[in-house]
């Protein structure tokens, strides 16, 4: 398999706002919604709209601004408004998808100092490839596991074969019924809070969330952010919490859901 990776532009990335650097401006371009440009759509303060700074060639590069609160996040929406932004960006993701431009296209969030996000207002990013297959080193078995909860809409689980490692929570959505996706967009909030306040004694403080489009669904992937394992970066080798660790997190978070 041939190793294509995507070109990134340095020199476009100089000009990015960030909120993580002392060297870059810390005024928040999505709080001055009066100036943005290039909107595709909107619902209530959700806004979809072209990435003003497209670090990567051969993309088209947008955002999707989450919420009008800067300190925002999935973990605090009420559930009802989360449950919006999950159908709101799943609709967008779905209709850039269907471009016949792209080769494949990608819907992810970063959070956090260690997620490789620039800015903390709240967004995520949907990411039209022109000739790359985003999904080529992503194998089924990465989205199953130790299951949480099971029902017959969604599947909670520990990844037995995460992506990158230790301990990603799969989110996996079996049919797009609408009370599926009410289960679907609750269990990613529930699994985003018991990752930020309960797995590792609450010492992580990013995560990125990934989407993954299957059959008849989506797979939404939380995995907590520290300092990435040489093994990943040097060999790309994951690795995973052994059994009885994830078996104890699946009882933890299950019981967590229960109290929430």
């Amino acid at each position: 398999m041939n190793n294509d990776p995507l070109i990134f532009d340095f020199a476009m990335a100089q000009d990015k706002p960030s909120s993580f650097r002392k060297d870059k401006s810390n005024v928040c371009p999505f709080c001055d919604t009066g100036n943005l440009t290039d909107i595709y759509e909107k619902s209530g303060p959700m806004i979809w709209l072209h990435n003003k700074f497209p670090t990567l060639r051969d993309t088209l590069q947008t955002v999707l601004i989450e919420s009008d609160d800067h300190h925002g996040d999935i973990a605090s929406y009420s559930k009802d408004y989360n449950r919006k932004l999950m159908r709101f960006s799943m609709h967008c993701f779905e209709k850039m998808a269907q471009d016949s431009r792209f080769k494949s296209t990608l819907w992810y969030k970063n959070y956090g100092p260690l997620s490789n996000g620039s800015l903390v207002h709240p967004h995520m990013q949907i990411v039209g490839l022109e000739k790359e297959d985003g999904y080529k080193y992503i194998y089924p078995n990465n989205f199953e596991g130790i299951t949480v909860f099971e029902n017959e809409g969604v599947n909670v689980n520990f990844a037995t074969h995460p992506v990158q490692g230790f301990q990603e929570i799969n989110i996996n959505l079996k049919n797009k019924k609408n009370s599926s996706i009410d289960l679907w967009a609750d269990w990613i909030q529930v699994a985003i809070n018991y990752t930020l306040n309960i797995m590792y004694n609450g010492r992580c403080n990013s995560y990125n969330l990934f989407f993954y489009p299957r059959q008849n669904g989506y797979c939404a992937k939380v995995v907590p952010r520290f300092n990435a394992s040489p093994y990943f970066v040097g060999y790309k080798l994951s690795q995973c919490n052994d059994e009885k660790t994830l078996t104890h997190e699946a009882s933890q978070l299950l019981n967590y859901w229960k109290n929430n």
